[in-house]
């Protein structure tokens, strides 16, 4: 059932009441304020840094928090690699050869490691460096709720089967979210993150070929746009080629994604179903295309919430030194 207006509001009234946990143990902005209170600072300083040597890491960085947490929550167990019992996350269909950044926050793990020895979790500098990657491309701020710990194993299957794919079908999707006990405004406010970064042809062929399984295209594809994709995206060949999420400003976060979609220039069918698929979500990308700061507010809020899925806290879990493997590995 579509949700009116009023309807809408008054769920996101309700979602700025959010608790500051989806479980596990109460996490606040001010944790590393004494044991180490120039973390913020380091890292943004370094992801500024990255940003600026190539501008698509913003949105890269942003994906590892996103890809992270709908993982056995907020745990920085996409950024282990596989050894002994552990089989890493970043060899799953929605991490292989798409997951990047690892390097960066190596980098920004070792600065913090350096000021603030075996204090900061590789799960707090992943929910930091994806509010800061935000800011810098020009989105919103937001105070980012700290005190997770590491976890001490990955999920391939998790994996695998938890991250809402590019070709889930919205029902799916919307699933996939509640699961982690997030709803239909955090899907359409979480999906603006597409407004920066890139896509690979793999991603979204089907929609150029052979949507439905009967040789055309996705007829809520606008044509022209299709054919421009066509170029550098074949039937076969070229999986890796990259195309901009966002055409219009690919590397500046504003409300263009949902923009695009109005016009059926959605270039991931996870994009373009939020507009065809739902009358509640399309309310909410026509919102968000008319209005950029009601688009800003909710997904600080919506990115607030998914952090805190099930973090670990108190004794749970580890502060890992390394956050590509366990301290006892």
């Amino acid at each position: 059932m579509a949700l009116s207006m009023s309807g809408i509001v008054a769920v996101l009234m309700v979602l700025s009441l959010a608790p500051l946990s989806l479980g596990g143990g109460y996490l606040c902005p001010e944790y590393y304020d004494k044991s180490c209170p120039q973390v913020k600072e380091i890292v943004w300083s370094m992801v500024a840094k990255a940003v600026a040597k190539e501008p698509r890491m913003a949105a890269s960085l942003l994906r590892l928090h996103f890809h992270d947490c709908f993982v056995k929550g907020c745990d920085a167990s996409i950024l282990l690699d596989s050894s002994g019992s552990i089989v890493s996350e970043k060899g799953s269909k929605p991490n292989k050869n798409s997951a990047r950044g690892f390097e960066v926050i190596d980098d920004i793990k070792a600065a913090v490691e350096q000021a603030c020895p075996k204090t900061v979790s590789c799960a707090d500098i992943l929910a930091l460096t994806a509010r800061y990657s935000t800011v810098v491309a020009g989105g919103p701020n937001w105070e980012v709720p700290l005190g997770r710990r590491d976890s001490l194993g990955a999920s391939l299957s998790g994996s695998n089967n938890d991250i809402p794919a590019p070709n889930n079908t919205l029902p799916t999707i919307i699933t996939k979210f509640k699961r982690q006990g997030l709803d239909v405004v955090d899907v359409v406010a979480l999906a603006g993150a597409h407004t920066i970064g890139f896509s690979r042809c793999t991603s979204f062929r089907q929609r150029l070929y052979n949507q439905s399984g009967n040789g055309l295209a996705d007829s809520t594809l606008d044509e022209s746009y299709a054919m421009q994709l066509r170029w550098g995206c074949p039937r076969s060949g070229s999986d890796d080629n990259l195309f901009p999420l966002d055409y219009v400003s690919p590397a500046q976060f504003d409300n263009y994604y949902y923009k695009n979609i109005l016009v059926g220039k959605g270039l991931l069918n996870s994009d373009q179903i939020l507009f065809t698929k739902s009358a509640t979500t399309r309310q909410l990308v026509e919102l968000y295309a008319a209005n950029i700061g009601i688009f800003y507010d909710h997904f600080a809020k919506s990115m607030i919430k998914m952090g805190n899925i099930t973090p670990l806290t108190g004794l749970e879990g580890e502060v890992r030194t390394n956050c590509r493997r366990i301290n006892s590995s």
